[in-house]
């Protein structure tokens, strides 16, 4: 099973950016991220750490899998085997 990558909030928002999303506001450390598709918007809230948890990571990534396909985004999240 491949290893999720080290990345910071900086990289994750870069790589949701590639998928249509826009910073929309920040509180805090917490950057919120939106797109609209159809009249539905799409909201993910990342945190801006300079390195994230694994278990955010996951937890990012199974977010943001409501709204892109999970085989586009692994290929981001996970190192190459």
């Amino acid at each position: 099973m491949p290893k999720l990558k080290q990345l910071s909030g900086e990289d994750v928002v870069g790589i949701l950016k590639s998928f249509g999303f826009q910073v929309q506001s920040q509180k805090g450390s917490h950057i919120k991220l939106r797109r609209t598709i159809d009249g539905q918007k799409e909201t993910l809230i990342i945190p801006d750490h300079s390195r994230l948890d694994t278990g955010t990571c996951r937890g990012i990534l199974r977010q943001s899998s409501q709204y892109i396909p999970e085989e586009e985004l692994c290929e981001f999240f996970y190192n190459e085997q």
